[in-house]
């Protein structure tokens, strides 16, 4: 490797190193902000805040990488173009395809090391973020009573407080509807009012302690005389603590087990074998289908043979002609019936075998993203390179707005891929690659622009062909008036 190959690398590496952890947050507070009312009032422990943004960060690596890509090599060669260190280079007759050589395959070895992490760590990472996501919308908000609010959240209760202390612990006005299956004498209903009372949470949270003064007691049990009718029983206290189990608040951590078939926690290998399976039972639906129908109907066996056009010709307007009137009513009624029978089969193996493809397609299409994201690493390097020598404006502000705009560009085009790959309306390679394939030529252009010194932005270059532009139009205007 020579000093000039070393240099260009060493330019590189720290503006990638930065913009990926830049490109890495703002995606992560993306997600935050999408899930921001899931995370909010659940009463999560920061362990587990910090776990599942790790895991999230992980599993957006591939999408961070190919903008990081983008931005860091327009600022490399943005830099060096504003330094006049590419005109050095290239009056040094080292042309702008061998200066980029080291930073094409330095590029490679990012899409490679970004294709094994889609491989071999984003699905644990998916496969531990989407059970933990799951969980944490699945659990209920943090035990919080507000004064003069019906809370609901402890199944089999509702709690209504008129007036809270500043202690947030003494607590007025209590009513508590209680409807749990202990509540009352043969799980019949209980309401408790009391005057005053506070509320604790036990040492090991989980249970909250009411402790209610001077009220009553009203519960409804069946009338056991047997006359008809129920008792109403009303009993005073002066003091009564009431326990709450908090275990329905509680977070739980489900088995990791029920999301490992999802098609983002699989790996190359993992999809392969998913594919297969799913395959097998398309042809199972096939087989099914094709003997019910052979089966049930054996006309089917002869619709190629060419026996109607060979029988003689009927001479009837109607088949019902050729049934005997006693015996129209019951043939028809056997077909109603036969049809119905057969709709109603083939469309529940209709409806698998849809549902069967459609999973087909969401494992093509995990399967051809790993390599897609890989890709786009290469694609942006050949997009930023070439860009940035021609701006020749370093810093962050400039290639910034460029990367900003292509970016967009391949995220619309990875996004409407994807999303008709879903749909089969494209191939799962084609949807996939869209926006590689768009952005290719793209690429392609730019280095011929950048091999040649083009102006295509410079803003003098566009002002000078405005004024001979503007020269021409003059000079036809005036010869037309000269020739009238």
């Amino acid at each position: 490797m020579k000093k000039l190959d070393k240099l260009i690398i060493k330019t590189f590496v720290g503006p990638f190193i930065a913009t990926f952890f830049v490109t890495l947050f703002v995606l992560i507070m993306q997600f935050v902000w999408k899930y921001i009312d899931d995370l909010v009032g659940k009463g999560l422990d920061t362990p587990v805040i910090v776990e599942l943004l790790v895991y999230t960060s992980a599993s957006l690596v591939p999408l961070a990488m190919p903008l990081a890509v983008l931005l860091s090599s327009i600022m490399t060669f943005g830099n060096l173009g504003e330094s006049f260190e590419l005109v050095a280079i290239k009056s040094a007759g080292i042309s702008l395809l061998r200066f980029i050589r080291p930073l094409f395959f330095f590029s490679a070895l990012i899409a490679v090391g970004a294709f094994l992490f889609a491989n071999y760590i984003i699905p644990i990472a998916n496969l531990r973020a989407k059970s933990l996501l799951y969980d944490i919308t699945q659990s209920k908000p943090a035990f919080n009573i507000k004064q003069g609010v019906f809370y609901s959240d402890i199944p089999g209760y509702v709690i209504k407080v008129a007036k809270k202390d500043p202690d947030n612990k003494t607590i007025h006005q209590v009513m508590i509807y209680d409807r749990s299956p202990n509540g009352g004498t043969s799980g019949n209903e209980r309401l408790i009012l009391a005057e005053k009372g506070t509320m604790e949470l036990s040492p090991d949270k989980r249970y909250l302690n009411f402790t209610l003064e001077n009220g009553w007691r009203f519960e409804e049990r069946d009338n056991r005389s047997g006359r008809g009718g129920n008792e109403l029983i009303r009993l005073g206290f002066k003091t009564y603590i009431k326990p709450f189990d908090l275990k329905a608040l509680a977070f739980d951590r489900l088995p990791l087990d029920a999301f490992a078939s999802n098609q983002q926690m699989l790996n190359i290998r993992q999809l392969d074998e998913g594919l297969d399976s799913l395959r097998g039972i398309d042809s199972a639906y096939i087989r099914t289908v094709h003997a019910y129908v052979t089966t049930r109907y054996p006309f089917y066996k002869w619709k190629d043979t060419g026996w109607l056009a060979s029988a003689p010709p009927l001479k009837v307007d109607n088949f019902l002609e050729v049934i005997p009137e006693k015996s129209q009513r019951y043939v028809l009624e056997r077909v109603e019936s036969n049809l119905r029978e057969t709709e109603v089969s083939l469309a529940s193996s209709a409806k698998d075998f849809s549902d069967n493809q459609s999973k087909i397609s969401l494992f093509k299409v995990e399967w051809q993203r790993k390599f897609s994201l890989a890709a786009a690493c290469v694609v942006m390097f050949l997009i930023g390179a070439p860009l940035g020598s021609i701006i020749r404006k370093g810093g962050l502000g400039t290639p910034l707005v460029f990367a900003v705009i292509f970016f967009v560009i391949f995220n619309i085009f990875f996004m409407t891929g994807e999303k008709m790959a879903r749909k089969d309306v494209m191939a799962s390679w084609s949807g996939m690659w869209l926006a590689n394939i768009v952005l290719l030529p793209i690429a392609g252009f730019l280095v011929y622009k950048a091999m040649n010194d083009s102006n295509l932005f410079n803003k003098e270059a566009y002002y000078r062909a405005f004024q001979t532009f503007k020269k021409y139009f003059r000079r036809r205007q005036s010869q037309h008036e000269i020739s009238r």
